[in-house]
């Protein structure tokens, strides 16, 4: 008999009248949320601008979701286009299903997409969230526990979830892997923040801190699971994955310390305008004033006087700057100019 367990929630749904309120759901949107408050406050840390991180999540959660789901039904496509199953069923994500790695895929392709449009670097804008998204991982774990899937071997350890019976599962308490999961994944978010605050990482090194963190600790709670997968020479899809992806964040990480030391001094330049603000506001702030100016009449064109020598003030310093030629006394024969020098020895004029 079983002292303690993580019992199961009896239903991963809540119906407020007509409309279905899921646990599994919550959960991402939870996670979704804490990546991008998390994100924007390291991005104004970094030098940018309050809601650029949100302005490009709008394009990364959206292509996220769509590459979570892709990279779930390419693996485990015999759930939904095998014999006696729907292929509709491909399309309901709030049953459950998105795999991590299709997930940051093309939501990088999103994200991609979004620093383009804004003019920013992507290697900054992924430093910047990476614990947010070990933190939104972390959160959404827990609609696994919702509907009561991604668990590991049976188990009477005294933190072992209970799973009640029902299709494609046994009733009895099992490894929660989707905490661990949950709690390793908060670890990494943790390792990332120390690691970019202790080392200054730049140029998408704590995104990738952050990749092969993940792919260690998912590398042993993948080999837990019991839950159906294919499996290449005895070893589950998932468990080789994480080793290829950890290889390649590891290379990457080594390559751009020495192609790129230090961090980027500016992520997010201002595109127009030398406040800050973006070339379209500072245009539209500078219409007003424009049509005030376009409004005032043309001012004449101020002519520049002649001066004579009448014009001459008599004081210096007095009146335009005019300087009077000064008449020097003609020389006689025999008697030099005053403004000469003493040996000055006068010419005889010719014929004498």
């Amino acid at each position: 008999m079983d002292i303690a367990y993580i019992p199961s929630p009896s239903t991963g749904v809540i119906h407020l009248g007509p409309i279905p309120l899921r646990g599994y759901a919550f959960c991402i949107i939870i996670g979704v949320f804490v990546a991008v408050w998390l994100g924007n406050r390291r991005w104004i840390a970094r030098g940018g601008k309050p809601g650029t991180v949100a302005d490009i999540a709008v394009w990364a959660v959206p292509f996220g979701l769509v590459g979570g789901r892709l990279y779930h039904v390419i693996t485990d496509y015999q759930l939904y286009f095998g014999e006696g199953r729907n292929w509709v069923d491909a399309f309901k994500i709030w049953e459950g299903g998105l795999g991590i790695w299709g997930a940051i895929a093309l939501g990088a392709v999103g994200a991609w997409i979004g620093c383009r449009l804004r003019g920013i670097p992507l290697p900054a804008w992924a430093d910047a969230l990476a614990p947010g998204i070990a933190l939104a991982q972390a959160c959404g774990r827990w609609g696994n526990w919702f509907n009561q899937e991604l668990y590991g071997r049976a188990t009477d350890l005294p933190w072992a979830v209970q799973i009640t019976a029902g299709p494609n599962r046994d009733a009895g308490t099992y490894h929660p892997t989707f905490l661990y999961e949950s709690l390793w994944c908060v670890g990494v978010a943790l390792l990332v923040i120390w690691a970019d605050r202790r080392f200054k990482l730049g140029h998408g090194r704590a995104f990738a801190l952050y990749v092969a963190a993940y792919c260690v600790g998912r590398g042993w709670i993948e080999y837990m699971r019991v839950d159906e997968a294919h499996h290449i020479l005895g070893v589950r899809l998932n468990v080789w994955t994480s080793i290829v992806v950890f290889v390649l964040a590891v290379v990457y990480l080594v390559l751009s310390a020495k192609l790129r030391p230090g961090r980027e001094t500016v992520v997010e330049p201002d595109r127009e305008g030398s406040d800050g603000k973006d070339g379209a506001d500072a245009t539209a702030e500078a219409k007003p004033s424009d049509a005030a100016d376009a409004a005032k009449p043309e001012p004449a064109e101020a002519k520049t006087p002649v001066l004579t020598k009448k014009d001459a003030p008599s004081e210096a310093g007095a009146g335009p700057p005019f300087r009077a030629k000064r008449s020097r006394p003609r020389s006689v024969w025999g008697v030099p100019r005053t403004a000469r020098h003493p040996l000055h020895v006068p010419r005889r004029p010719a014929g004498v």
